[in-house]
């Protein structure tokens, strides 16, 4: 495994386009992110709160961390003093409690909105119903110490490009609608966080501004 090759190859592909890599560190030892780091590597996902908050610990202090995975609310204080960005929010209460813990460590936390774009139950994210609901609440009004900053939504995992660029299209299609309508102060489509490993050429061609990979840079990941 050559991580240096394999991010030259990544950000050769990324040479040109409106996008930034987020190198997804899970389950990945502080030494390997550090060697990525070394190779110029500033952004980087994990998507446990307790192993992102051990890692910045060890880690240098000016990598921008992402927290990409299923986030329960009685883990957000782990994250909520230094996380730079939470791509995963997917529900209004889990919100309500990012805005709490903000709030107490002085902080406005970025946060995108994940969207149910993929054919899998598996998968968690909102409806563009529910966004548009949320997003209009008096709850989501109230709160100062959160910013929402775009959307964010994983494809089925398949072999059939087709439907993964259907999935990355309709996600770019409710971006650019909310992007239009009148949104609260705390809301502004910036970012749209789509494209892994696998899928991410597609994801970049669709209009991705954020690709999380993590395989394709460090490996495959063994979860023993």
């Amino acid at each position: 495994m050559d991580i240096k090759n394999n991010i030259k190859k990544i950000q050769d592909f990324l040479s040109g386009k409106p996008a930034r890599l987020v190198a997804v560190s899970k389950t990945k030892p502080a030494e390997l992110i550090q060697k990525a780091y070394d190779e110029g590597l500033r952004i980087f996902g994990e998507n446990k709160a307790q192993e992102l908050s051990e890692k910045y610990e060890v880690l240098p202090k000016d990598i921008e961390w992402h927290m990409i995975g299923h986030l329960q609310r009685n883990k957000v204080k782990y994250i909520a003093p230094f996380v730079t960005l939470i791509h995963s929010v997917d529900s209004l209460r889990l919100l309500k409690e990012i805005d709490k813990q903000a709030q107490k460590n002085d902080r406005v936390i970025d946060c995108l909105l994940q969207v149910h774009i993929a054919e899998e139950d598996t998968k968690f994210g909102l409806s563009e119903e529910e966004l548009k609901e949320m997003l209009a609440s008096q709850e989501f009004e109230a709160m100062k110490n959160i910013r929402i900053v775009g959307l964010m939504g994983m494809a089925t995992f398949t072999e059939d490009q087709d439907q993964i660029r259907r999935e990355f299209k309709s996600l770019k299609n409710i971006f650019d609608r909310l992007a239009q309508m009148e949104t609260p102060v705390n809301v502004s489509m910036e970012e749209l966080s789509m494209g892994m490993s696998g899928d991410y050429e597609i994801a970049l061609e669709e209009g991705s501004t954020l690709v999380r990979v993590g395989s394709a840079i460090f490996g495959e990941r063994n979860y023993a």
